[in-house]
């Protein structure tokens, strides 16, 4: 059976001089094969001067430190959005309402969804009569009269939802 081995990512700094290795900075990793475990060592190029030897070496390669790379922007389906949103309809918890209400917001945004009005519910609910595009039927989105800063939290776990981040 063949052993798995993983290989750690770059430490960051030379392992002769102790130098700061930089983004762009070009180094030379050495792995080697010790009792069993992978030892990764890397060098800068000024500290880097005779190739090692010997079987315990399993490789040795040049490369340079990558930037740091953004976090990838979510691309989301306008369908998913709008599946989202109406499977939302209907729900009582205050949660569900707020994120509900984000959805429309963004929906909007994006010229899915119009808004028609707004009523009163008898105990004083504010409801948003709203359309999405090229439906007939209404839709009623409760507005929960969060401030920005309650926005921005719910937009926060709605990425957080639509990456599979949470459970």
């Amino acid at each position: 059976m063949a052993k798995e081995y993983n290989i750690s990512r770059p430490a960051g700094t030379c392992g002769e001089c102790g130098k700061q290795l930089q983004v762009g900075d070009e180094f030379v990793t050495v792995v080697k094969d010790a009792d069993d475990e992978l030892s990764r060592n890397d060098y800068c190029m000024s500290c880097w001067k005779n190739p090692p030897e010997g079987p315990d070496v399993l490789g040795v390669w040049h490369s340079k430190i990558p930037p740091k790379q953004e976090k990838k922007r979510l691309f989301v389906d306008d369908d998913l959005l709008v599946n989202l949103f109406t499977r939302l309809e209907g729900a009582d918890d205050p949660s569900r309402i707020n994120l509900r209400f984000v959805l429309a917001l963004v929906l909007m945004r994006k010229r899915l969804l119009s808004y028609d009005g707004m009523t009163r519910t008898p105990d004083g609910r504010e409801m948003w009569n709203m359309r999405l595009r090229g439906a007939e039927a209404a839709n009623s989105v409760e507005n929960p009269h969060m401030d920005d800063e309650k926005i921005a939290d719910v937009s926060r776990r709605l990425g957080e939802i639509l990456e599979g981040e949470l459970e």
